[in-house]
């Protein structure tokens, strides 16, 4: 029989301590970082350890990257360490492919995820692919990054999510970075990775602030992380559909509910031990994504969690996706398109019930 969620009578949700909260910041170990200061720590801190690494990309040299992540980079290191290129996507990512084949460790960057479809077919012919068809003779250790994700008034084609797109890549790990702190630890993790790894950053996350450790530290590129423990619902999340998830969860604290909630940040593989180990705890699953519903993250981790753990359910598995349809420029509609903190918490009353 399906284990009804037990509620926590007069929970609330906990409030930081105003008056302490500058002076206790202060005395913490390490560093305030943007998330795009962090991106950028990582890539130099890389750069500094191996002279292989370089950067290619559109205005990735003195002007810094369009979202400043190689900001200074092209005076440190030089500019044929970090490279700027024509806007032929097509060109200049297979040119990174190839010179990964050499022997380099190349980081492209897409000035926007949506203009790396122009180089779809060097990214799945040969970055994914070169490995087994040589036979193991080549490595590709190249990072393909860049923003992506739905912005504020962006339009249509500056505000795709093509995680799903690279996800049926054979050869190819994808990660998403949400908070400074992973963003560093991704990307130092996969510099040093002998895989073609697509670091996804999201367009409205750059901005964030966080204390990071000052030690130098990587992250490993298939866990998961996790964000709240609870024992009401498993809800996984990722990119920028953390930060709904955890204004929803205040809310489900105040009604008494005990949400966890996992930021799998590995979008490919999948963290099925830190997945499954929660499902077993909470018997329900809700997945919240800001990626399509057709052929989505949410439904590629709906069907492995089926395969996995489908005894250890008492309730169908529920996933909240952006709607199938362009994104519109209008901020009032394109706000309808993603989920809302709002539906995250009608969706965990109905799963408890």
């Amino acid at each position: 029989m399906p284990r009804r969620a037990k509620l926590i009578p007069n929970a609330v949700a906990a409030k930081a301590d105003t008056t302490t909260t500058a002076s206790s910041a202060d005395s913490k170990p390490g560093h305030e970082l943007l998330l795009f200061e962090a991106l950028r720590e990582g890539l130099e801190e890389e750069m500094e350890r191996d002279p292989r690494v370089c950067v290619i990309g559109e205005d990735v040299g003195h002007y810094g990257g369009s979202y400043k992540v190689t900001k200074g980079l092209a005076t440190k290191f030089g500019d044929l360490r970090v490279l700027d290129t024509p806007i032929a996507e097509n060109s200049f990512t297979g040119m990174g492919i190839g010179a990964s084949m050499t022997g380099l460790r190349p980081v492209i960057e897409g000035m926007n995820m949506g203009f790396l479809l122009l180089a779809f077919n060097q990214i799945s012919n040969n970055c994914g692919m070169l490995h087994y068809t040589s036979g193991g003779q080549f490595t590709i250790p190249v990072v393909i990054r860049g923003p992506g994700g739905v912005g504020r008034q962006l339009g249509a084609e500056h505000s795709q999510r093509l995680e799903s797109y690279f996800q049926s890549i054979p050869g190819l790990q994808m990660v998403a970075c949400s908070t400074p702190c992973n963003a560093k630890g991704l990307m130092k993790a996969a510099i040093r990775s002998d895989n073609p790894v697509v670091l996804f950053e999201h367009v409205l996350l750059y901005n964030l602030k966080e204390r990071i450790p000052d030690e130098d530290y990587v992250l490993c590129l298939e866990e998961a992380e996790m964000v709240r423990p609870g024992e009401h619902v498993t809800i996984l999340t990722y990119s920028r559909m953390r930060y709904h998830v955890m204004q929803a969860a205040k809310a489900l604290i105040n009604k008494g509910y005990d949400p966890e909630v996992i930021d799998i940040r590995s979008l490919k593989p999948f963290d099925l031990c830190t997945i499954g180990n929660s499902i077993k705890k909470t018997h329900r699953v809700l997945i919240v994504e800001e990626c399509m519903r057709t052929g989505g993250i949410g439904a590629s981790l709906r069907a492995a969690i089926i395969d996995n753990f489908w005894d250890y359910l008492d309730a169908p598995i529920m996933c909240l996706s952006s709607q199938d349809v362009p994104t519109p420029y209008a901020g009032t509609l394109e706000e309808w398109t993603v989920v809302q903190p709002a539906q995250i918490v009608a969706a965990v009353e109905q799963l408890c019930k």
